[in-house]
């Protein structure tokens, strides 16, 4: 039997990273939202490693932070260990990542999505969506028959839909970490005809503290001073509590895998689902790199009020005693005691070629996709569409204009680019490598790039942009001040510079022309500038790297500006790619079914050569010439 149940404007199913970040996103725009979890213990949970950021995932969080979403807030709130990535490479590749409390992050963002006002919070699976007489959403339903009218919808179902186990010859039907899976929701959205396929992640085993020998293992400490994910957290509170450690695996190790891959539901052939191409089991590691002699493991707390340990590297599909037993022959886990199996999961995920830009439905107008069902991999990855899906689901009820997010903008806006231009063979992660602009595309600077947009949004504060505003003023201050300010030459400054191995000065020298060298920074010149302003470690770091990098940027915002003119030139979104001549058969078919924004995003797509862009370049000045003619 199914009831009428209350009206929504928007409902977000799943309550994952990406379904968080949806819902507040939509509550917080001022439309009625609801978020539906299959447990309300699930609410942010974390399947797999309990850490945030890391090496491109670090940008992610930053963005979504000056976005106004909450991630960051989440990870500085709980984090356990705190180090910056990629500190021996130059700024572009520097990446925050946090080891956070698995239990104190869920409890952190369950508290969040109670408390905010616009949004209702229910445990009950989806387990169907209803279309009105035009194919727009009109109604999600729950298992026990509930009929939820609304006028948007977000699919944010993360690993859940027809989840399947796999940990040796033991295959059962499941959400991550037992949790019971979602399997009337798939058959529902392939009646309406959404294009699903299979993928699969892994997890390693969670093990006890108790059990290993940390006296074996290299210890990891935290980083000092400790850097937030939020540009709004005051650092001065934030304090490292754990270490972390690292293993390797050895001979032994390897040969109790290869003989037992037979074993292997992912060499055996019972796992279709596609998996990770750059997060692999430790049986693809030991298979693909035979000649390695061993992989490094990272052994990580899960939190302060828990014996578990993560073994980060270490994601595997074999039976239990087959884990157990490679396990003990790592040097400090002789005594090994597991609490948790490692396992494979194996789960419906949507073609992303069928969203738009602004991860609606091309066919279903109203309807969302973000996360991991749109075929990413990553907590990060997932947060970062939830939030833009929840913005462009709140405006579109509320009759305003999307936001798309270019690929100069931002790794969010990279991201959506590849999968709703490119598609996916395998989980998408993200990296550095596919930013082309990454060196503009900085973590440090992520507020100046998505702050405003955020304001004009409404997810930002008066009062937060205030502050933004100032600190923008405070950069453009010092980098004047210290483009005009000479230090005059001295002995003990040419003592720094030879101590540093640059040459000495005969002469004063601008401060900008001296933090322009690769060895002195802008902290090894405090000595020589008296007038130097108090200011901030961030607005500090802005300046330093604005003078180092002051070429390479101008470079980089010259190729922004090229694509920025390509992407100035609209493709309308009725055209038929089949009636223009000169475009080959591959660009014809992948043009139609990617149906790009503009000629940027037309150069991107797979099977698109230059010569296929010189066609539509010539049509669209045709097509102009010929609609001026009409007018006139």
């Amino acid at each position: 039997m199914e009831y009428l149940a209350q009206a929504y404007d928007v409902a977000v199913v799943g309550a994952g990273h990406a379904g968080i970040e949806a819902a507040l996103a939509a509550a917080r725009l001022g439309v009625r939202t609801v978020l539906f979890t299959i447990s309300l213990d699930s609410i942010g949970n974390m399947p797999c490693n309990p850490s945030i950021g890391g090496t491109a995932k670090g940008h992610l969080v930053r963005e979504i932070d000056a976005l106004g979403g909450e991630m960051g807030r989440a990870a500085d709130a709980v984090f356990l260990q705190s180090r910056m990535l990629n500190r021996g490479k130059g700024p572009a590749v520097h990446s925050l990542r946090v080891q956070a409390d698995r239990a104190q992050y869920h409890l952190y963002m369950k508290e969040q999505v109670e408390n905010q006002e616009n949004l209702d919070v229910k445990q009950a699976e989806i387990v169907d969506l209803r279309l009105d007489g035009q194919g727009r959403v009109q109604s999600v339903v729950t298992s026990l028959g509930a009929v939820y009218p609304v006028k948007a919808a977000i699919l944010a179902t993360g690993t859940y839909l027809r989840g399947k186990i796999f940990v040796g010859e033991s295959v059962q039907e499941s959400g991550p970490d037992g949790a019971h899976p979602a399997k009337a929701l798939s058959a529902a959205l392939e009646r309406l005809g959404v294009p699903l396929r299979r993928f699969k992640t892994g997890t390693p085993a969670r093990v006890s503290r108790r059990s290993l020998d940390f006296s074996k293992l290299e210890r990891q400490d935290g980083e000092e001073p400790i850097t937030p994910f939020s540009f709004e957290t005051d650092p001065t509170g934030l304090k490292n509590q754990v270490s972390c450690y690292i293993a390797y695996t050895n001979g032994r190790t390897h040969q109790v895998i290869r003989e037992n891959l037979h074993r292997s539901p992912l060499f055996g052939g019972a796992i279709e689902g596609v998996g990770p191409r750059y997060c692999p089991s430790i049986e693809d590691k030991v298979v693909r790199f035979p000649d390695k002699p061993r992989h490094q493991i990272f052994v990580e707390p899960m939190g302060l009020y828990t014996q578990e340990m993560y073994l980060s590297g270490m994601s595997s599909s074999l039976p239990e005693e087959v884990q157990l037993a490679l396990y003990r022959t790592i040097d400090g886990f002789e005594h090994l005691e597991i609490m948790r199996n490692a396992y494979a999961i194996e789960y419906d995920c949507v073609d992303p070629l069928a969203l738009r830009a602004t991860l609606e439905f091309k066919e279903i107008p109203g309807l969302y996709g973000a996360g991991q069902f749109n075929g990413t991999s990553g907590y990060e990855e997932a947060a970062a569409q939830g939030l833009l899906a929840g913005i462009n689901a709140a405006r579109q009820v509320r009759g305003q204009e999307p936001v798309v997010l270019e690929r100069s903008s931002s790794y969010l806006g990279t991201l959506v680019d590849d999968l709703v231009t490119k598609g996916c063979s395998d989980p998408y992660r993200m990296m550095t490598s596919r930013s082309e602009y990454r060196l503009v595309l900085r973590q440090d600077n992520a507020d100046a790039r998505l702050t405003p947009l955020g304001y004009e949004i409404g997810l930002i504060s008066q009062e937060r942009y205030d502050r933004f505003l100032q600190k923008q003023a405070e950069i453009d201050r010092e980098l004047r001040r210290v483009q005009s300010t000479t230090i005059p030459v001295s002995e003990t400054l040419n003592a720094l510079l030879v101590s540093r191995g640059t040459s000495p000065v005969a002469a004063g020298l601008k401060m900008a022309d001296l933090i322009r060298r690769p060895q002195i920074s802008y902290g090894d010149l405090a000595p020589f500038d008296p007038g130097r302003p108090a200011l901030s470690a961030a607005v500090t770091e802005e300046v330093e790297i604005q003078i180092k990098y002051e070429g390479y940027i101008k470079k980089q915002l010259a190729q922004v500006s090229l694509m920025h003119r390509l992407e100035a030139r609209a493709l309308p979104e009725e055209l038929d790619y089949r009636a223009i001549d000169g475009l080959r058969l591959e660009a014809r078919e992948k043009l139609e079914q990617v149906r790009p924004r503009n000629i940027g995003q037309a150069s991107r797509v797979s099977g698109v050569s230059p010569a296929d862009i010189n066609v539509l370049l010539i049509y669209l000045e045709q097509r102009g010439q010929h609609q001026g003619k009409e007018q006139g």
